[in-house]
């Protein structure tokens, strides 16, 4: 499970704005709520911490 969050970290740190805006503005918000239920007190501490630091820095690429 760690592998798998260290990949996804790793691959949302190498997204540039430019292509965060290959996907649009639907499809980020999307990613928000599916992240969101990944944050659901059912997870382990570790998926939903990473969880929420991925909601935070794409709403902030977002803003």
């Amino acid at each position: 499970m760690e592998d798998v969050l260290d990949l996804l970290d790793a691959l949302l740190d190498g997204v540039t704005e430019p292509r965060l805006k290959l996907i649009g503005a639907d499809e980020a918000r999307a990613l928000i709520v599916l992240l969101g239920l990944l944050e659901d007190e059912g997870q382990p501490e570790e998926v939903r911490r990473a969880a929420g630091d991925m909601r935070c820095r794409i709403s902030s690429r977002l803003a």
